[in-house]
């Protein structure tokens, strides 16, 4: 490719609305360009970098006997109303009619399709096991999307089926595509990149993972022990309370507490610790508006994810009415006679004194003990986990929070769609069987972003070489020189008779220009022709990240770019782990 012909512009500006590196480069360096809020055109430089993603995704699934196939963007609604997901996954899932007034979806996610095409060949245990693929564009109506790539609302994405007779042969199975996973990262650059337990959403399943890049431009929280390597998303960390040294039972107290409202004004008025605190955070359900009180540690937050999933309902932060028999702001267990579900955090358990709300303006009690006051209740774990807290592993006070971004997610779905989708197959013993399922899923654009984000300094990208747009760029300093571009020119074509991708700067541009565009195009290996250098019959070499550079001998560069090439493409395979 001459850089001449190459569609898109590169500027130096930041545009304002960019939050993270991998969505300024993007931009500034032509590699996207913005459609609408969510939506990219892709032009050729990433539309090549997610190629050699593709290639290798391609390359990880069918080495564990997965077959590609392909399903439709456009899914009529019945299929997802057979799985109940057509009314239960909300306004994400985009829902249109055909000229015929069929109801239609775009698809999200592609469970319900892959069944749709399975169900024939998987009705005889003798077919099982099998996985297939897709590499498919989707399209989901993401609420707030942001940061370019990373959350979008069209999207394209690797996403993977299989099908077993048993659970042992799904677990099995599953940790053949947790290894897979592992080398895709790993062959794309980014080894750094963790399985984190997760929170399974609306896909579903009993187990789940999420492979996280741990940045401080990640939108999830990432829960770690560096003491034995616990790792879980915040949605789904257990969160392991001490409540050993609180203040002994005492006397249950009705206090005069004006203008105090929250924790920290209570607390204080009443000098008493946070940590004594039975703190009330209200929700209510969205399908029937009803109030749910969660009672929590005073110092503890609520992780909505872990009530949702507890409820088995959708929730959002109430709206507290006069009817509504609640006091906002005074709220407590004892005593309480709105109509309401009540739910006491884990947090809460073993403190024998407590204060809390009086349901009265202006009033608390102090000395509560749920025991004693309002009798056995059950503890059910709702609250985030925090950072310095007990890891539900070792016992420790280990826990760290970082910041990460979902590089791709495994699932262990059981029978959820299979079962719902009447999908059976009849097993050895001619009786009928429900197959088990499991999905895995990595976005290709995400992906791209990931590693921008993991691999760039102040200039723009610095690629890795497995998923770089072009292995080589040949900087050609003086267009006016003749043997300047008489060298730069059968360089070019050598190396392009030899395979490798090259990208030639055949410009007529200034220095700072051509250089500019070079680290925004982020190419591993540099080739800098100059009539300087060139009259002493040399051409210098270099890495994108400066960690090479070499004055060569002009007839020696070829097989000194090679050699290059060569040391870049083992220093990452050889962090990639064997197959299992």
């Amino acid at each position: 490719m001459k850089l001449s012909k190459l569609v898109g512009v590169r500027f130096k500006e930041k545009p304002a609305d960019c939050v993270i590196d991998s969505h300024t480069f993007s931009l500034r360096g032509g590699y996207v360009k913005r459609v609408s809020n969510g939506i990219f055109s892709l032009y050729n430089p990433m539309k090549r970098v997610t190629a050699n993603i593709e290639k290798i995704l391609r390359e990880e699934m069918d080495a564990v006997d997965c077959q590609e196939v392909l399903f439709p963007v456009v899914l009529p609604g019945s299929l997802w109303e057979e799985s109940g997901r057509y009314t239960s996954v909300g306004e994400e899932l985009l829902r249109f009619k055909d000229r015929n007034d069929t109801p239609m979806v775009l698809g999200m996610t592609h469970e319900e399709a892959a069944v749709h095409l399975a169900r024939e060949y998987g009705s005889t245990y003798a077919n099982y096991p099998f996985s297939i693929y897709q590499i498919q564009t989707k399209y989901r109506d993401e609420a707030r999307p942001r940061a370019g790539l990373i959350r979008v609302r069209e999207f394209t994405m690797k996403d993977a089926y299989s099908f077993h007779t048993t659970q042992e042969d799904l677990e099995q199975y599953y940790a053949r595509m947790a290894n897979a996973y592992d080398r895709i990262f790993e062959r794309a650059g980014i080894p750094g990149v963790i399985a984190v337990k997760s929170d399974s959403g609306m896909i579903g399943g009993s187990v789940s993972h999420e492979y996280m890049l741990l940045a401080d431009a990640g939108e999830d929280s990432i829960v770690l022990c560096d003491e034995c390597g616990y790792s879980a998303n915040m949605e789904a960390a257990d969160t392991t309370v001490d409540n050993s040294g609180c203040s002994p039972m005492g006397e249950l107290k009705k206090v005069y507490t004006p203008n105090c409202k929250t924790i920290e004004e209570v607390s204080a008025f009443l000098n008493c610790k946070v940590e004594e605190a039975c703190k009330a955070v209200v929700y209510q359900v969205n399908a029937t508006d009803e109030y749910v009180i969660v009672f929590i540690r005073g110092d503890y937050e609520v992780n909505e994810t872990k009530l949702t999933n507890y409820l088995h309902e959708a929730i959002h932060p109430a709206e507290i009415t006069e009817d509504s028999g609640l006091v906002a702001g005074y709220c407590g267990p004892y005593r309480q006679e709105a109509k309401c579900k009540i739910v006491y955090d884990k947090s809460l358990e073993g403190i024998e004194n407590l204060f809390c709300g009086g349901n009265e303006v202006d009033y608390h009690y102090t000395g509560l003990n749920i025991k004693r006051d309002v009798g056995d209740v059950e503890y059910v774990d709702v609250s985030k986990i925090r950072d310095g807290g007990i890891c539900p592993c070792c016992g420790k006070k280990s826990i760290r929070i970082s910041r990460g971004i979902e590089a791709g997610n495994i699932f262990q779905l059981g029978t959820k769609y299979s079962k719902s989708m009447n999908m059976t197959y009849t097993a050895e013993d001619g009786s009928q069987q429900i197959p088990i399922m499991g999905c895995y899923g990595i976005g290709v654009g995400r992906l791209a972003a990931c590693i921008m984000e993991a691999h760039h300094d102040d200039k723009g990208p610095v690629w890795p070489i497995t998923v770089a747009p072009w292995k080589v760029h040949i900087c050609c300093m003086r267009q006016d020189d003749e043997a300047c571009r008489t060298t730069a020119e059968k360089l070019y074509k050598d190396l392009t008779d030899m395979g490798i991708e090259v990208l030639f700067d055949d410009r007529d541009v200034r220095a700072g220009v051509m250089f500019a565009d070079a680290d925004l195009l982020g190419v591993p290996v540099r080739v800098t022709i100059g009539p300087k250098a060139l009259a002493n019959g040399e051409i210098e070499l270099a890495t994108r990240d400066k960690s090479v550079q070499l004055s060569v001998k002009k007839e020696d560069i070829i097989p000194e770019i090679k050699k290059l090439m060569d040391s870049l493409y083992e220093e990452i395979n050889s962090k990639v782990k064997d197959r299992i």
